[in-house]
């Protein structure tokens, strides 16, 4: 049985925002493991389905680059060690020649775009020009992650909060300037609300077995619900999974300019003004650290197996 600390209790408490109590008993019951922790927490209704924002600790910048046509696009995160640095002109200008490479690579994942020449300067590969900037910057330098899109619509970006949350989004489109407008509206969108589908229909099977079976153990642990039989708490269900769609899926998501209206009813609108048919047919939301632990060895993890240590 792992020794439960006061600091991990905190430390849950952080990612959930449920109470002190409950964290230990979480804890306890689960070993000291923090997913299977909130995912007792969620079952007792006590924790969000999203884990906390203060969980993201890792620095760094997120950016993006289109192409003048839009038909090309890319999006990178890459981290630093300190604010200070993912601030330094030296270190941005930087993570623009990544993207800048990033949209016209032929890598299929991050260990083939390190070993690709640097664009540059093809005497270096991107790993050793990575290198070469830590010299420069004195921290170490991690590049995380990429997408890269080839449409044949086109692409709009978003960079919010000086590169803290970065936004792709693929319309299926003609390009024009009412068109234009609605992608960028819908990447304020994203990054405001963080949806994790376009629309109902790219939602995994498994993953709404996996709500549905949360929100179940939440209203069988609800007391209102101590006396009603499981088919009437299962029609109730219905209705929570709903909500919760609303949430994950883009076309279902409240507008954040019209809280009258859809997403999908602001698309729709748009159409009538333009004369043509939009769609979405994918988006990126880059968020820096997403995904990181706090910890200092996690970050210190990524970059050293990148430096090959």
């Amino acid at each position: 049985m792992a020794e439960i600390t006061a600091a991990m209790v905190k430390e849950l408490r952080e990612m959930t925002g449920a109470g002190m109590m409950d964290c230990k008993k979480a804890l306890n019951e689960t070993n000291g493991n923090y997913d299977e922790a909130i995912e007792f927490l969620r079952k007792k209704g006590l924790a969000a389905a999203e884990k906390k924002a203060s969980r993201i600790a890792a620095e760094g910048v997120c950016d993006t680059f289109v192409s003048e046509d839009r038909k090309t696009a890319a999006v990178v995160e890459v981290n630093s060690e300190t604010d200070f640095v993912a601030k330094n002109e030296k270190f941005r200008t930087y993570v623009k020649q990544v993207v800048a490479q990033a949209a016209t690579t032929k890598a299929a994942d991050i260990d083939a775009f390190l070993a690709e020449p640097w664009a540059l300067d093809t005497s270096k590969t991107v790993n050793e020009e990575r290198s070469s900037q830590i010299a420069v910057i004195g921290e170490n330098l991690n590049i995380r992650r990429f997408v890269q899109y080839q449409t044949e619509g086109f692409v709009a970006d978003y960079i919010h909060m000086g590169g803290k949350i970065a936004i792709l989004v693929d319309m299926d489109a003609p390009l024009n300037d009412a068109t234009l407008e609605c992608a960028k509206n819908l990447a304020m969108q994203i990054a405001a609300l963080n949806p994790k589908y376009v629309d109902q229909s790219e939602v995994p099977a498994e993953f709404l077995e996996h709500e549905k079976a949360i929100l179940k153990e939440q209203a069988m642990n609800d007391p209102a619900n101590a006396n009603k039989p499981e088919n009437i708490i299962d029609k109730m269900l219905i209705g929570r999974l709903q909500k919760e769609m609303k949430e994950f899926c883009l076309m279902d998501q409240i507008y954040v300019k019209d809280q009258d209206i859809s997403v999908s009813k602001y698309i729709a609108s748009v159409e009538k003004e333009a004369g043509c048919s939009i769609k979405v047919k994918r988006f990126v939301r880059y968020e820096t650290g997403e995904g990181l632990e706090k910890k200092n060895e996690d970050f210190a993890a990524e970059v050293a197996k990148q430096m090959g240590q």
